[in-house]
């Protein structure tokens, strides 16, 4: 009831989303290996847990924001990274296949942009580790529980580039 009351009086605010067709689907990923961590906490499990964020945008306007625990436990950096670029990717690919097949339906749209995802990754492991479809010995144990994308990224329809940390 609250809620409500609250939107009532306030039904002039909201997100203004201005599209911009020359953009297609850019992608935000970050992880934070074993965040929680502290020696308070260092009996708890959950504690050394990474965390998963990141933000989906279509021309240019959020779609999709996600940030969660990951559900096991991250080894390294590296590859909590790159299970929080596999679980952003779970989103785009499922999109990337409903807009292709909305521009078959809407052939004649203007402004429709190209289907294509660009990542943004701040760990040049992970990207490595995406761009080389190759088992490591330091990384074999992720498997191909996470490298369900990496046919996009050799098609091209799915491209990974390094952003700094501070970006």
């Amino acid at each position: 009831l609250r809620y409500l009351l609250y939107l009532k009086r306030h039904n002039k605010l909201g997100i203004r989303y201005r599209p911009d067709a020359s953009k297609s689907i850019v992608v935000n990923v970050d992880a934070s290996f074993a965040g929680e961590w502290n020696t308070a906490w260092s009996d708890e499990p959950s504690s050394v847990m990474s965390r998963t964020g990141y933000i989906i945008l279509y021309a240019g306007c959020p779609i999709i924001w996600c940030s969660k625990v990951q559900t096991e436990i991250a080894l390294s950096t590296t590859e909590s990274e790159y299970i929080a670029l596999s679980q952003s990717l779970r989103d785009v690919i499922p999109l990337m296949g409903l807009l292709d097949e909305l521009k078959k339906v809407f052939p004649n749209q203007q402004g429709i942009p190209t289907i294509h995802c660009t990542v943004f990754e701040d760990n040049r492991g992970c990207i490595d580790l995406v761009k080389t479809p190759r088992m490591r010995p330091r990384t074999k144990h992720i498997g191909l529980k996470y490298h369900h994308f990496r046919k996009h990224v050799l098609d091209k329809t799915i491209s990974i580039e390094y952003i700094d940390t501070k970006e």
